[in-house]
């Protein structure tokens, strides 16, 4: 069987593209240890479905994608665009290890 290898996180919470979530979603399965396949199994999704989000392919639908993203456990934040700075600042504050 195939070894999982794990994929880091985008470094900007900022999700600007399809390909930037695919990342995302790619780096929660691979972090669990998952093979696509499985995931996908899991999920309830079609294989294809989510090698096309990892891939940051525009043409999946939303529903499947908030689906997928659930199912790995990947947050979705939605920030107004005045306060997405202030935001990432914050994020960025909660992600450093703490003393």
């Amino acid at each position: 069987m195939k070894r999982v290898v794990a994929t880091a996180f985008p470094t900007d919470p900022c999700v600007n593209s399809p390909t930037t979530l695919g990342a995302a979603i790619r780096a929660a399965r691979t972090q669990a240890g998952m093979r696509q396949e499985d995931a996908a199994l899991s999920i309830g999704v079609a294989l294809q479905t989510l090698v096309d989000i990892e891939a940051g392919k525009p043409g999946v639908s939303i529903g499947k994608i908030l689906q997928v993203a659930q199912g790995l456990g990947v947050s979705l934040l939605v920030v107004p665009q005045s306060r997405r700075d202030a935001a990432r600042r914050r994020l960025a504050d909660l992600s450093e290890p703490s003393s």
